[in-house]
Parts: C-alpha cells; sequence; structure tokens
C-alpha cells in the first residue's frame, strides 16, 4: 500500500521598499542666523519630519501577502548626513528637510562668557552664506550648555549666547524677510555624554537650522 501526500505551496511575500534620497553635505562651512521668537519649538533632531508616503497599490499581481495580512503605511526615509571638521569644533547635518550647523562654543566665546571672540564672526559669516544660498526666511539659533554649575545659569548663559550669534547674522544677512526664533536650553538636550570632559565640550554649543530649499 503506498501512500501520497501533496504539499501544499508556501505563500510568498514581496517586500517592497520605498526609495529615499540621499543628501550629501557640500561645504562643511556655512551660516546661521536668529531673532527672537515667543512660540516654543524643539531643538532640531526632536521633532518628526514631514513625509510624501509612496502610493502601493495593493491589487498589484506582483505583490503577494499571506492571506488576512496588510501592508503598512508606507514612508519616505529621512536621510542625514553628518559632515565633521577635523577638530571637531564645527558640524553640519543635513537631511531631506532642513540644514543645522552646530559650533562648540569655545571657538565662539571666552569660557563661561557670552562675548564673541574675533575668529567667531568669521564662522558665523559662512553660515549666513550659506543661509543665503538655501534661500532660507526662518532660521531657528539654539544655545546649550554642558551640566557644570547650576541650571539657572546654564540657562540664561545659553540664551545669551544664542541671541550674540543670531545679533551678527542678523547684520550679515540684512533681510527683513527673514524671521529668526531664539533660544537657551542650557543642559537639556546633550548630544554626548557629560560624565567626560570631551563629552561636556561637545555639549556646550550653539546650533543654527533652517530649511533646506536647494534642489
Amino acid at each position: 500500500m503506498t501512500c501520497s501526500r501533496t504539499r501544499k505551496a508556501a505563500p510568498r511575500l514581496a517586500l517592497v521598499l520605498t526609495a529615499a534620497s540621499v543628501m550629501v553635505a557640500a561645504n562643511l562651512y556655512g551660516a546661521v542666523t536668529a531673532h527672537a521668537d515667543e512660540s516654543p519649538s524643539a531643538p532640531p533632531g526632536t521633532e518628526a519630519s514631514p513625509s510624501a508616503p509612496v502610493k502601493v497599490d495593493p491589487n498589484d499581481p506582483d505583490l503577494k501577502l499571506p492571506e488576512g495580512a496588510t501592508l503598512a503605511s508606507p514612508k519616505v526615509l529621512d536621510i542625514k548626513s553628518v559632515v565633521e571638521d577635523q577638530s571637531g569644533d564645527e558640524r553640519r547635518e543635513d537631511t531631506n528637510t532642513d540644514v543645522t550647523f552646530a559650533l562648540q562654543a569655545e571657538v565662539l566665546f571666552p569660557k563661561d562668557s557670552a562675548k564673541l571672540s574675533g575668529a567667531a564672526k568669521s564662522r558665523i559669516a559662512t553660515i549666513a552664506d550659506e543661509i543665503k544660498n538655501q534661500k532660507a526666511t526662518k532660521v531657528r539659533v539654539f544655545g546649550f550648555t554642558d551640566n557644570l554649575g547650576s541650571s539657572a545659569h546654564g540657562d540664561v548663559l545659553s540664551r545669551q549666547r544664542a541671541n550674540a550669534v543670531q545679533d551678527v547674522l542678523d547684520q550679515q544677512l540684512n533681510d527683513p524677510n527673514i524671521t529668526f526664533e531664539v533660544r537657551g536650553y542650557g543642559e537639556q538636550y546633550p548630544i554626548a555624554d557629560n560624565s567626560t570632559e570631551a563629552g561636556r565640550k561637545k555639549n556646550r554649543r550653539v546650533e543654527v537650522t533652517f530649511p533646506r530649499t536647494e534642489s
């Protein structure tokens, strides 16, 4: 007596990936600006950026799903490119929507001061040039400190430093169509470990962010 078995074909699952544009930072040195604005805002990278989903036809014969399965909502991935100079004093981040320049406080200010150094204005000028290139009409300037000293002191110092950078950008851009937002976040939103001096140095910074409008 012979027995025959029939093997059911396993359902096939095709994986559909949406395309994402990869952006490469062109020039490490760019520009930043700022003016006071009272509407609340989160530092760059902490808010979700808008995306344009790619439509997928669930009835496409080339798309096979297990019985009862459904497609997840498609989305465009936000690709980030980060370029940092050799000294680590300056960093540029490019995403699909924004450009951010981060300058360490030591290259802009003396210790525990909000008075710009002589070399600071030339660095800020390169950021202003990039703002012009991108034809940005809104610029955010945010200041940050490490966790040394009191939190209240860090909040005040970071705001004073952001104001100082904004003043120079404002003078260099001289454009009434640009609106600015300036905030001091103190020790909030660290980007490195505050338990080491190397980490604290990275956290003492001023960031300038503006929309990417250049194709």
